[in-house]
């Protein structure tokens, strides 16, 4: 499962990574309607689900900030508001890497994309990593 933050409501974004990716796709609202959902409530929404990839460009608020564990995994794209359109595609590139290829190796990770550059650090070993 694929789950989009909030300010990416109304951009198609859902659609483009539709067209490529088979599995469910949701926002972040969706998991808990009806109410604000702050930055710090989101790790407990995603522990509820089924080994979701959480994205979002507000990297400021998750990279190296949020409390990660295995359950699932949050990607930061280091974007303006006005370049979320190349976000399915970047995604789909990340997603294809070995790295991150499969959900095994993705849980537990937040993962920051930044000028063509992928760093992540893990739950259990803080040490960012940079694939080159």
């Amino acid at each position: 499962m694929i789950v989009l933050d909030e300010q990416l409501l109304g951009r198609n974004i859902d659609l483009e990574i539709s067209k490529w990716y088979k599995g469910n796709i949701r926002f972040i609202t969706d998991l808990r309607p009806h109410s604000v959902i702050k930055d710090d409530a989101i790790p407990k929404l995603l522990r509820q689900q089924n080994q979701p990839v959480f994205v979002t460009i507000n990297e400021k608020d998750f990279w190296r900030k949020v409390a990660v564990d295995n359950t699932f995994c949050i990607v930061c794209f280091a974007l303006k508001d006005s370049q979320v359109n190349a976000i399915p595609q970047l995604l789909r590139s990340l997603l294809h890497n070995s790295k991150f290829k499969t959900k095994e190796k993705r849980m537990g990770k937040v993962i920051r994309l930044k000028n063509n550059k992928i760093e992540y650090y893990k739950f259990n070993n803080t040490i960012v990593r940079k694939i080159e």
